[in-house]
């Protein structure tokens, strides 16, 4: 089955031509017709006053094509022409044009008018036919078009990830009813699927389609679901299958369509699928933007939606370029932010985002809408790597370990936790996966290349044995011990007493953090305004590149975070988290915004 949405101006007989097609009233959710050739449409009938463009919008996303109704007796009008500017910013490409009320005026003049203002669109070339539901002249052409029209829509993947837009709801007792509309995947009875934006675990227990029960169902359909326990359901939730989408409250998008970026209103409404969604908006380019959602969505790249300004009545079609965007906060972070979205596609690839983010796991690659480039690197199978980013931390390695070798004879080595955090990888195993000859790991240390035997002068054995023969430095115990309490918690910071037991104090501590074998962090504020040093004055003591792995961590959450939030993230105390933030503050890595 292929789904319609109607659309044009209000009084110009959409609704009858639904009736008079289908034998149904438009608002049923089984409003459909069996087309000559056995294929069967269903319709969903959007209002046409301006105050109902937003249910327009809702109708047409999800559909498959479009059924533009044009009064005979007055033509094109303005909600006409708001009607096809959304359908171009949505990426409307197939359609039919009925030209109405063909028994009240002559439609000749109308049909001209269509094809002048199709003319440049997506929808041009689309067959025009005028209709009277009065006499019921021009029906069966319709009918016929519309055959045309189904024969050439793009078939969808039954295998694709289920996200099901809901327009209708209702609960009745223990049991919810949603209609929407199926664009790709299979449903089937008893399915357990997430409810949005809440993500709250539902299950299916019935499926209607054309009026009739069903176990399964694809895409493109017109549905209906009977849901168990679901609770509140409204229009604009979403189902989704759970693992295959990201749900997200930022992204970055390309304008496809109306203004230009910079001359949008800050704050409009995102209409994605059924959902219309408040969002703050942030120029970045001339056709690009950051977007802050108000609720939670799922979403994939390349997914198309329109921003729209209530007040003005101005829209522009959106693509999504990125659902997991880095944070800016350098002063010149937005431009450059829109120098790299410029070369994007509308629709980035594997490739493209992991090029960005250097390495993924491939969930994460599909809960994006990606697969795994070619030419990825297989991390242990879980991981993949982009193979210019692999390399280039290989070589950041190499040398990092001679420069280490160089400043620490006496423990060559660098540990396995030190080598993730400073080249920023997401979990140990990959540093095991990145090592290759000549570096090699011993004892859960990184070397270089093993030094190779030659003859030497006995002056230089005796100065190399003297070299070998000198003890360790005298902090090098104590924070082999600081590195064992931060193994699983990197960022539970030990309290003044544990510092004292573990041996970093005074002059040992001073030493050890010189030498850059520790990260000493001044904790003399809470962040609380009282000037009382937090929880005991005591400064924070943790292992070099703690600060660039929690700005890592920290980048992800939804921004602005409180520290609050941080400590969660990061779990640890809020006493740790703000003594954190002040110091990547300091570093200008993060920006401090007062509520």
């Amino acid at each position: 089955m292929n789904v319609v949405t109607t659309a044009g101006h209000g009084g110009h007989g959409k609704s009858a031509l639904v009736r008079a097609l289908t034998g149904k009233e438009p608002e049923q959710p089984g409003a459909w017709m069996q087309l000559p050739s056995g294929r069967r449409v269903a319709f969903v009938d959007a209002p046409g006053d301006e105050e109902a463009v937003p249910a327009m919008l809702a109708g047409a996303a999800p559909a498959s094509a479009v059924l533009l109704a044009v009064a005979a007796d007055e033509g094109w009008m303005p909600q006409t022409r708001e009607h096809l500017e959304a359908l171009g910013a949505l990426g409307a490409r197939f359609g039919v044009v009925a030209v109405t009320k063909a028994d009240a005026a002559d439609p000749k003049l109308a049909l001209r008018q269509v094809r002048e203002r199709l003319a440049g669109t997506a929808l041009r070339g689309a067959e025009a036919v005028a209709v009277s539901t009065v006499t019921g002249a021009g029906t069966d052409e319709l009918a016929a078009a519309l055959d045309r029209l189904a024969a050439r829509l793009p078939v969808p993947d039954p295998a694709a990830p289920v996200r099901l837009w809901i327009d209708h709801a209702f609960t009745a007792g223990r049991q919810t009813v949603v209609t929407g509309t199926l664009a790709a995947g299979t449903i089937t009875v008893g399915d357990e699927l997430l409810l949005m934006p809440a993500g709250e675990r539902v299950r299916v227990r019935t499926i209607g389609c054309a009026g009739e029960p069903c176990e399964s169902v694809g895409g493109v359909s017109r549905i209906v679901l009977t849901l168990r326990e679901a609770g509140r359901v409204d229009g604009g939730m979403a189902l989704v299958a759970a693992g295959a989408w990201t749900h997200t409250t930022c992204i970055d998008v390309r304008t496809r369509f109306g203004e230009a970026s910079g001359r949008l209103a800050r704050r409009m409404t995102l209409h994605i699928g059924s959902a219309a969604v408040p969002v703050r908006l942030r120029p970045l380019g001339p056709d690009t933007a950051r977007l802050t959602l108000n609720e939670r969505v799922a979403l994939h790249l390349g997914d198309t939606g329109i921003l729209r300004d209530p007040a003005r009545g101005s829209i522009a079609g959106v693509s999504v370029l990125d659902v997991r965007p880095p944070t800016l906060v350098r002063r010149d972070a937005g431009a450059a932010r829109a120098r790299e979205l410029a070369s994007w596609p509308d629709r980035p690839d594997g490739t493209i985002v992991l090029r960005r983010h250097g390495v993924l796991r491939r969930s994460e690659l599909s809960v994006m809408g990606c697969a795994p480039p070619p030419d990825a690197v297989t991390l242990n199978g879980e991981w993949v790597a982009d193979p210019a980013h692999w390399d280039s931390l290989f070589e950041r390695l190499s040398e990092e370990t001679s420069r280490h070798a160089a400043e620490s004879p006496h423990a060559p080595g660098i540990p396995l936790e030190t080598v993730r955090l400073r080249l920023g990888l997401p979990a140990r195993r990959l540093v095991a996966a990145l090592i290759r000859p000549p570096l090699r790991v011993e004892g859960g240390r990184v070397y270089g290349p093993a030094p190779e035997p030659e003859p030497e002068p006995v002056a230089r054995h005796v100065a190399r044995t003297a070299i070998a023969s000198e003890p360790p430095p005298p902090w090098a115990d104590a924070v082999e011990r600081l590195r064992a309490d931060l193994a699983d918690a990197p960022f539970s910071a030990p309290a003044a007493g544990r510092l004292a037991e573990l041996g970093l104090t005074g002059g040992i501590l001073a030493d050890a953090e010189r030498a850059g074998a520790v990260l000493r962090i001044g904790g003399g504020a809470d962040g609380d305004g009282d000037g009382d040093g937090g929880r005991d004055g005591t400064d924070i003591v943790l292992l070099p590149g703690a600060d660039r792995e929690a700005l890592r961590i920290l980048s992800a959450l939804p921004q602005p975070f409180t520290p609050g939030q941080a400590g969660s993230a990061l779990s640890t105390s809020r006493h740790v988290a703000v003594a954190l933030l002040r110091h990547l503050d300091r570093l200008g890595l993060t920006e401090r915004r007062r509520s």
